[in-house]
């Protein structure tokens, strides 16, 4: 399988997004409190390399990160075998990486793991669920198998699914496999296909489904000029995916270039006040639909690494939650990620 690119369109490799953020680094704010950062990645791919080496390096700025969540990233699948099983080469690979990680001090790096199936292999997908269970060795968690599409030329990395996967009968028949295993479901969508994925979210209200990237209202394409006309479809389309109990929410993604703030072109990145005044409204929105302990920050690395350093995307998001109470920033940083993924960690520690 052809390794991905970092991100649709990135303009920079990891090595040329490392020299753009080198001048000094923003003090980081309230460094005493504990953050899981439940989505990043670790691949190989034509930007460059991002292994725990890379991961590490980009924690140590100073932040309080006691754990983190690996999620797919299309890197190391198998080379051969059944194609239901080689997406488990991947969490065969996160596993050899961890048998010598570097110092992470007290965080637990892919404390969980997020793997990829291609659940239109219907019923046939609990094996390949199993074996990925199997090869995590007690962290493996869930999958997501990529919903996001649009009608638009909006270019957005090799995996382009089919228009109608959330009701074709196949995807259905795998979607079904997950909850028996207590494995949660990774929903990357644009913001039109929301409320589709409302109507799965009933249909299983029994499998946990996460969000991925505060659903993505689109910025970009036929979308950049109609920032005002997406937003109000969002929110009422998400408001709506709120209603769902088994539905939680990542806050983040935003320095993607699908949002179209344009953060990537600029002579230097953005301060972390620039981009909390730009990403507020959309966090709190998710927010306000479904309440912190159903929200958890996430990074989103090296993918929005094309936007800010790792250092100032976290004081962005201690910026934008200032105005909540510790018990909800602690949901908010913490605890939502630590139940979801069930890692069962303790923030007082």
């Amino acid at each position: 399988m052809a390794e991905a690119s970092f991100t649709t369109n990135n303009p920079r490799t990891l090595a040329e997004m490392r020299a753009w953020q080198a001048g000094p680094a923003e003090p980081v704010l309230e460094p005493e409190l504990p953050i899981i950062d439940p989505h990043h990645h670790l691949r190989e791919g034509a930007g460059g390399r991002y292994y725990l080496p890379e991961l590490a390096a980009d924690l140590a700025g100073g932040h309080d990160i006691r754990a983190t969540v690996f999620v797919d990233s299309q890197s190391s699948y198998r080379g051969d075998g059944p194609s239901l099983l080689r997406p488990v080469g991947e969490t065969e690979f996160v596993i050899r990486c961890l048998a010598d990680p570097p110092d992470f001090g007290r965080c637990v790096p892919c404390a969980g793991i997020v793997g990829a199936l291609d659940l239109t292999h219907g019923a046939d997908a609990r094996e390949g669920l199993l074996a990925h269970v199997a090869a995590g060795r007690g962290r493996f968690r869930g999958i997501r198998d990529p919903l996001v599409w649009d009608a638009s030329d909006i270019n957005y990395g090799v995996r382009r699914p089919a228009p109608g996967r959330m009701s074709d009968p196949r995807f259905l028949a795998g979607f079904a496999q997950l909850a028996p295993l207590g494995l949660s479901f990774e929903a990357w969508v644009f913001h039109p296909q929301i409320a589709t994925l409302a109507g799965l979210a009933r249909r299983f209200a029994e499998t946990t489904i996460v969000l991925n990237h505060v659903g993505a209202p689109l910025g970009v394409g036929p979308y950049s000029s109609r920032r005002a006309e997406v937003f109000t479809a969002w929110r009422s389309a998400l408001v709506e995916l709120a209603r769902c109990p088994n539905v939680v929410v990542k806050l983040g993604g935003l320095g993607m270039m699908f949002f179209g703030f344009g953060f990537e072109r600029r002579d230097g990145p953005p301060s972390s006040q620039e981009l909390a005044a730009a990403w507020r409204p959309y966090i709190e929105t998710c927010i306000e639909a479904f309440g912190p302990s159903r929200c958890m920050f996430e990074s989103n690395f090296p993918v929005d690494k094309q936007t800010c350093s790792y250092t100032t995307l976290w004081n962005a998001f201690k910026r934008i939650a200032a105005g909540q109470s510790a018990a909800e920033k602690a949901a908010l940083f913490f605890g939502t990620a630590n139940a979801v993924y069930r890692l069962g960690l303790d923030a007082a520690r």
